[in-house]
């Protein structure tokens, strides 16, 4: 007996139509009704960090990470749409892959994460 994998990533939102819209249009995270967005399959990191991270935003307590296949064209896409998004080469190695950072509508932390390739 034991975990299979994460089953959901629920939060509370001002708007929950929109912010799912949003979503859906910018990242193509899909809920449509009950049915769940089916993922690829590929690895997911479970971190808790210090209270004091710097990481992410001092108000929010979680920060989402979605695996992407192309950092560089994700980035694009988003800027085109007046998303801003933060990347730093530190962040960056060929052990653990490439990163950047945005926010969603209201405020909360995303991450976008290109895993090394194999």
């Amino acid at each position: 007996m034991g975990v299979t994998g994460i089953g959901g990533m629920f939060f509370r939102s001002e708007n929950p139509e929109a912010l799912l819209k949003w979503y859906r249009e910018h990242l193509g995270v899909v809920m449509e009704g009950h049915e769940p967005w089916q993922q690829s399959g590929g690895p997911t990191v479970f971190m808790p960090f210090a209270r004091s991270t710097s990481y992410w935003p001092d108000d929010k307590q979680w920060m989402i990470n979605f695996r992407v296949t192309d950092l560089d064209d994700i980035l694009a896409t988003l800027r085109k749409a007046d998303i801003a998004a933060v990347t730093d080469p530190a962040w960056d190695s060929a052990e653990a892959g490439r990163f950047a950072h945005i926010h969603d509508p209201e405020g909360n932390p995303i991450e976008l994460w290109e895993p090394p390739a194999e």
